[in-house]
């Protein structure tokens, strides 16, 4: 006897089961490929390659090479390197280059303390304030060397009659080989100070006023809450502004090109390592010696950096 089974048993059977509410089935999503994300990253990675990664290996490259007087270049090896470590002008390079690079650090706390003091509540004006300390930053380095070159004047200098006002002698600042490269570096603190300020604002401005109103709650002076929550909590931004700053300084050439000039007699005492590359490669018409240079600039800001990373992790506090 055949039992023939209703129409909608079979349909039943043929449907496939219901999922329960708490499981959903994960669909793939069309289009949704790893190979997306090298279509988004693919300009950026060739933007890096051809203007920074084949730029350093063609450096490399040339440095090992020696130019001819009338174009081309002949390989001569470790030749520059070992005529670069001889050049007595090397080592005056890098001492002005770390005397200088340690003299723009100051600007970091400085760049502190008036941040601190912007972020101050109900300070009135502080949108002019942080427009002022901030042109700078977006003024033309040429102009800020021509008008510092007038203030440091040792004839009709502002800075010479400020100083006669009360007595004191001025000189030449950046005719005189002892006080040129500190004159310069003040510009460069003064120059890169908006920008310091802006960062440290923003840092300043994340910190939870919770935090603060504990610190009130517990008794804690302004003093006292500046050095034991603001720094701490502002370590990050400290840290970010002291890598960028030494990168900067390392690499100093406008401002010391611009207020000082090729003849001025304290161009010993200032001549940084950058200037050197400059004399080599531009002046000189040595191009594997300047590429010599260059990429020992390099190294020693890639040192620096390493240095600066693995130090950071013994007084950055991230939350």
């Amino acid at each position: 006897m055949t039992v023939v089974a209703p129409r909608e048993a079979v349909q039943a059977a043929r449907m496939p089961e219901a999922q329960s509410p708490g499981i959903r089935r994960r669909r793939r999503t069309p289009g949704a490929s790893p190979w997306w994300a090298l279509v988004f990253l693919g300009p950026t990675a060739v933007g890096i390659a051809v203007f920074y990664l084949w730029p350093t290996v063609r450096t490399l490259i040339i440095s090992f090479t020696k130019s001819g007087p009338f174009g081309g270049s002949e390989w001569v090896g470790v030749e520059n390197y070992a005529r670069l470590f001889q050049d007595p002008e090397l080592i005056g390079a890098l001492r002005n280059t770390a005397i200088y690079t340690v003299i723009a650090l100051i600007g970091i706390p400085l760049a502190v303390a008036i941040a601190a003091l912007l972020n101050t509540t109900g300070l009135t004006g502080r949108s002019a304030y942080r427009t002022l300390y901030f042109i700078p930053v977006v003024t033309m380095p040429a102009a800020i060397a021509l008008v510092w070159r007038m203030i440091y004047n040792g004839d009709y200098g502002v800075l010479n009659a400020a100083l006669g006002a009360v007595g004191i002698d001025g000189r030449s600042w950046l005719t005189d080989p002892s006080t040129a490269l500190v004159a310069i570096a003040v510009v460069g603190i003064w120059a890169g100070l908006g920008t310091n300020i802006v960062i440290f604002l923003a840092g300043l401005q994340g910190i939870p006023d919770t935090i603060m109103e504990a610190a009130d709650l517990d008794g804690a002076g302004p003093v006292r809450k500046f050095f034991s929550i603001t720094i701490p909590l502002l370590s990050p931004s400290i840290f970010f502004v002291s890598v960028i700053s030494v990168i900067g300084a390392l690499q100093v050439f406008d401002l010391v090109y611009m207020m000082l000039g090729r003849n001025n007699p304290a161009m010993p005492n200032t001549r940084t390592v950058v200037y050197l590359f400059y004399q080599a490669g531009f002046l000189d018409n040595d191009r594997g010696y300047a590429a010599a240079v260059a990429f020992l600039l390099l190294l020693i800001i890639l040192v620096l950096t390493v240095v600066q990373f693995r130090l950071q992790k013994k007084w950055v506090h991230y939350e």
